[in-house]
């Protein structure tokens, strides 16, 4: 007669499982990426970190510039440059994202200016931009008593234009051809303490030029 094997698993609860075991993976994936997030540390950028940094800037919307110039943020400006750093070796640090800007501008267009602010594809909707912006809008209020806050973003970058406006920030004006004459540019702001009115974001009713810019 026949003899019955032992039972094989329905097909169904095989999928389910290997899509269970997934997502398992999944959150545990997650989960420590969220770990290293609430255990990254700021501290001011090293030179050093220039040549540990390209993994941040992966993102094609990310501008990558020259040595010198960031030499000249370094120098001139080193309380506003500032990296997030994970949990990793003094060798070899992890890190995960960084931020850098500038004061600048005179009477009540004295402001600080984001230069540039970028988290690592790995490390990102973990609060890191937040935390690094609110670290530079507080050295722009408390060090440089300033107005306001400014960055410039591509119109076409909507992911970025609607985190900053979740940031507090809204759109002062647009600067065309701003981008290597390519693309236009919003150039946000957010007022600080200072600037009681809040006149300084209060938006133009028309586009400007580069050479319009009083600083940039």
């Amino acid at each position: 007669g026949h003899v019955a094997g032992p039972p094989q698993p329905c097909a169904f609860l095989v999928s389910c499982g290997s899509r269970l075991g997934a997502l398992r993976l999944l959150v545990d994936s997650r989960h420590a990426l969220a770990r290293a997030a609430a255990m990254s540390t700021l501290r001011p950028f090293r030179c050093d970190d220039l040549f540990r940094f390209n993994a941040i800037n992966l993102d094609a919307l990310t501008e990558t510039f020259n040595m010198p110039f960031y030499f000249q943020y370094l120098g001139q400006w080193p309380e506003y440059f500032m990296v997030a750093e994970g949990p990793g070796t003094t060798a070899a640090p992890n890190l995960m994202g960084y931020i850098m800007g500038k004061a600048e501008g005179e009477d009540e267009l004295w402001h600080g200016h984001v230069t540039a602010v970028s988290v690592a594809p790995t490390y990102r909707r973990q609060s890191l931009a937040q935390t690094l912006m609110d670290l530079l809008e507080e050295i722009t209020e408390k060090t440089h008593n300033a107005y306001f806050v400014d960055l410039f973003v591509r119109v076409s970058n909507a992911v970025a234009i609607n985190m900053y406006k979740k940031f507090g920030y809204s759109v002062y004006r647009r600067v065309l051809s701003y981008y290597s004459g390519e693309e236009d540019a919003f150039d946000m702001r957010k007022a600080m303490p200072r600037d009681v009115d809040k006149k300084s974001v209060v938006p133009l009713d028309r586009p400007v030029n580069i050479w319009e810019l009083e600083w940039h």
